[in-house]
């Protein structure tokens, strides 16, 4: 018979409760993981030729491999048509918010998501929503599609792991319902927006703020002073071409998966091999010119789904070679508010009355 000795036992149980630890916290993991530098394998080869092709209504060589096939239940088809005698849209806001989240929305149709914002600057916004977990929520949504016309809902489960869905139904619609402006900026619905600064930075991506050498007065003042105003024009005429690929945001790099169980973001090997993630624009809020929008969504079909959206765009942005931007003035945490002159975006107003108190502040100091 097989006897072990007390030392022999001691020294197994610390073995064992520290395999367990290190499972627990991802140390094994770890010790599988691919080289970052590898990425490129995870990519089909000749994507780009394959978005292309689908991006010119061809029938690809290589078929789809990955399909966001839900249907939209209420969606407004006049959101989109014509602007003043004209097709084209200079800004699209689609804003990702909860489906019980009404004051929020209202909050943001009277302050940044207000689409008259600029009289001579056509602007859209619409609401991304997935289904709710009771009918008198979504007899609520169904109403207020209705009074406001700016509802996008699609059939899938409105969750904090279907943000990959809600943001890559966002961009269908864009694609195939809303395909006429320059520029779609995503937001969640707890986010302060300054259109003025949206519009300014998508200007100079590249030197914003700094090419803003002195403060301008509020444009609504100048519109009255001078409707043909050259100041004005200098903050607002786009001057980026038509087939800029503008992806940005606030940029994190070097970011690695979370391995360990525990965590609301873990990720399994079998899900994600790679050592490190690609550099990602946090997803709260971004802005994509409608080339890399289109580019974008079309490498969706061949790159499988993530269930971090910010994560599976700068996939979606490597396999398509699409470089993302990174600015400063996009703020993924609530930046203490005293002057926003320059802000982009910020996250954290989940009030909607502190929402509205801080965008009015800012209208009036010209910076919203």
């Amino acid at each position: 018979m097989f006897h072990v000795s007390r030392r022999t036992s001691k020294i197994l149980k610390i073995l064992v409760v520290l395999s367990v630890v290190f499972y627990f916290f991802g140390v094994f993991s770890m010790m599988f993981e691919v080289r970052y530098e590898d990425i490129d394998q995870l990519f089909i080869p000749d994507l780009p030729k394959y978005i292309k092709q689908l991006q010119l209504n061809q029938t690809p060589d290589l078929p789809p491999i990955n399909y966001y096939e839900y249907n939209f239940i209420n969606i407004d088809s006049s959101k989109c048509d014509l602007v003043d005698g004209e097709y084209s849209l200079t800004l699209v806001y689609i804003i990702k918010s909860a489906p019980d989240n009404f004051k929020r929305r209202e909050a943001i149709r009277k302050s940044w998501g207000f689409e008259k914002r600029f009289s001579d600057v056509p602007i859209r916004r619409v609401f991304m929503l997935g289904l709710p977990s009771s009918n008198d929520v979504q007899y609520k949504i169904d109403q207020e599609s209705i009074e406001n016309k700016d509802i996008v809902q699609a059939n899938f489960v409105d969750a904090y792991y279907n943000n990959t869905i809600k943001t890559m139904m966002g961009m269908k619609w864009a694609v195939t319902k809303c395909n006429r402006s320059k520029f779609y900026f995503f937001s969640d619905d707890d986010m302060y927006v300054s259109t003025k600064n949206v519009l300014r930075f998508v200007r100079n991506p590249l030197e914003y703020p700094y090419y803003l050498e002195v403060p301008f007065t509020s444009y609504d003042n100048q519109n009255k002073q001078n409707e043909n105003s050259k100041q004005v024009g200098q903050i607002y005429d786009i001057e980026l071409p038509g087939n800029a690929e503008l992806y940005a945001g606030y940029m994190f790099f070097n970011s690695r998966p979370l391995r360990q169980l525990y965590s609301k973001w873990y990720i399994s090997i079998a899900e994600y091999p790679f050592s490190r993630y690609p550099p990602y624009i946090t997803a709260g809020a971004f802005v994509l010119s409608k080339e890399a929008l289109h580019k974008l969504y079309y490498a969706s079909f061949y790159i499988k789904h993530f269930r971090f959206d910010d994560i599976y765009l700068a996939l979606l942005a490597k396999g398509s070679n699409v470089i993302p931007v990174h600015c400063n003035e996009f703020y993924f945490y609530k930046k203490h508010y005293s002057d926003y002159k320059y802000v982009i975006a910020s996250h954290g107003y989940d009030d909607p009355e502190e929402l509205q108190k801080v965008w009015n502040n800012e209208k009036f100091r010209g910076n919203a």
